[in-house]
């Protein structure tokens, strides 16, 4: 504290605004972390894995946290490893846009983990995709129109097996074409069931 005291003087609603100012643009910036939660189950399928899965993803690459459980059901409960073998595959599926942030635990009839957003992983990730598309655009140069590039050529036709001792060469015969049955038409029927 100085000596002798010092003060200034203020326009006090000038100073008002400023400091609601500032604290709107606190909380601008400030994300606002919300706790999704994700619900499987032990016997769930492969397009509902998958399908949930990609869900979790864009809840942690918008930065949320994310609550995976695993609902047991009667004698599902004799097998919590069913749980954990899921909540692995989750957390690996992840591993690009979040991380573990408490590991998988029994609660009762549910087995519960929570997926934070990484950071550092999404962007790193991010860099490698770009990088892989920028080696792919440069070996997709090759010329675009059609009479430009090369044709496959055609496989030579298999020839037919030497034939077995003892039995005939094999004939080539020609398949007759069938003739289609001539369609017969069918009466319609108006909306009052007579015929047209």
């Amino acid at each position: 504290m100085a000596n002798p005291p010092v003060c200034r003087v203020m326009d006090y609603g000038k100073y008002k605004y400023e400091a609601a100012q500032q604290a709107r643009e606190s909380r601008r910036r400030s994300s606002a972390i919300a706790i999704k939660e994700m619900k499987y189950r032990p016997k769930i399928g492969v397009g509902d894995f998958t399908t949930k899965t990609r869900q979790v993803e864009k809840f942690l690459g918008q930065g949320h946290k994310v609550k995976v459980t695993i609902m047991f059901r009667g004698r599902e409960m004799q097998h919590p490893e069913l749980g954990g073998r899921i909540l692995d595959r989750v957390a690996e599926a992840v591993t690009h846009v979040g991380k573990v942030e408490m590991m998988p635990k029994l609660d009762g009839r549910n087995m519960v983990m929570v997926l934070a957003p990484d950071k550092k992983a999404k962007a790193a990730h991010d860099k490698a995709r770009a990088e892989q598309a920028t080696t792919a655009d440069g070996q997709n140069s090759s010329p675009s129109t059609p009479a430009a590039r090369p044709q496959p050529t055609p496989a030579p036709p298999a020839a037919a097996p030497p034939p077995v001792s003892g039995e005939a060469p094999p004939e080539a015969t020609e398949a007759a074409p069938t003739e289609a049955a001539p369609a017969t038409e069918q009466p319609t029927t108006t909306a009052g069931g007579d015929a047209a």
